[in-house]
């Protein structure tokens, strides 16, 4: 490889930006689905609508950091991106329709941690907090840093494609951080083609994020009549709940009207958690077609890319040994 230079053509060109405006990953949230199904009841957990949830609330974090020309290209990508320059990824702990309870972290390339928290509140307000956080912790960071984030992406990036040509530049500190040694030569052509590589892919996963946006926008008319349900069940419960505590200070211990009173608590929440689940299969059932569609062709996507992935690796890794031979 070339000697050590100031920077290099790929890492300069994406420096022209300004720096404060790094791109944004945002990987699909995990559903926080407990494997225990006993458990789903208790805690109000109905697993087809946290899958859906998990694809949907991606995309409302998404519109909220666009809104606010805060940041580069913002995306929502199927799976964690090691090499992305700030990814964001998210598991739900709970939902009732009137408020979240979501695990957000957000992280560099560098794996330096920028948020890592749990947020509650109304879905507009938690994202509008998480949003608010990152760039708190932008803040932080001076145009050295930020542009030391970018570098690192690319080299992260240029790692995955060619081990070989690129384990020298970055130390990896063995609990996922990583810092740069040194930098390849501006001029390095093994770089160009791995930018050029990377412009190709960034292609495919715009027209993935635009299927999940196609998506997020088919659901979002039928999970707001599934939000506007359950916040009626929670207030409904909570008088039934008002109900049971009036009755029981009221009411003899072991009185029929006391009797009577746990046998209709016991009825009204098993006809409750019927009607939950009846909504919850209804609202599978109205968006299973839209989603299986927009699944089959984000799969065809992601295969394409993954095929094309394995075979950019293979002619890379063939040109940097042709490029590195030492002529007997």
């Amino acid at each position: 490889m070339a000697a050590l230079s100031l920077g290099w053509q790929s890492v300069s060109a994406a420096m022209e930006r300004d720096p404060q405006h790094l791109n944004v990953s945002i990987a699909l949230f995990d559903p926080g689905i407990p494997e225990d199904r006993s458990l789903h009841r208790d805690l109000q957990v109905f697993p087809r609508v946290r899958r859906i949830e998990a694809l949907y609330l991606p995309f409302v974090l998404r519109d909220l950091l666009v809104s606010a020309p805060a940041w580069g290209a913002v995306r929502v990508i199927p799976q964690v991106d090691a090499a992305a320059e700030l990814l964001v990824s998210g598991t739900i702990l709970a939902s009732d329709g009137e408020t979240l309870q979501l695990r957000l972290r957000a992280v560099d390339a560098s794996g330096e941690v920028w948020v890592d928290d749990t947020f509650r509140g109304p879905q507009q307000s938690l994202f509008a907090d998480f949003a608010a956080s990152l760039l708190t912790a932008r803040a932080n960071r001076d145009a050295k840093a930020l542009n030391n984030i970018i570098e690192i992406s690319s080299l992260r990036y240029a790692l995955q494609l060619v081990p070989a040509a690129f384990d020298e530049y970055l130390e990896d500190s063995g609990d996922g951080r990583y810092r740069i040694r040194r930098l390849p030569a501006r001029s390095d052509p093994m770089l160009e083609r791995i930018e050029r590589i990377r412009g190709v892919e960034y292609v495919f996963t715009d027209a993935i994020d635009a299927k999940f946006r196609e998506l997020s926008t088919d659901i979002d008319e039928v999970y707001k009549v599934w939000r506007e349900y359950r916040q009626k069940y929670a207030y409904y419960q909570a008088q039934e709940a008002e109900r049971i505590r009036n009755a029981k200070n009221s009411a003899p211990r072991g009185s029929f009207e006391a009797i009577s009173g746990h046998y209709e608590t016991y009825k009204w929440d098993r006809q409750a958690a019927q009607e939950q689940e009846k909504w919850a299969i209804g609202f599978e059932n109205e968006m299973a077609p839209t989603i299986s569609a927009i699944e089959a062709r984000v799969a065809e996507l992601e295969g394409w890319v993954a095929d094309r992935y394995d075979e950019w690796r293979r002619i890379l890794g063939e040109m940097f040994t042709l490029e590195t031979e030492v002529p007997i």
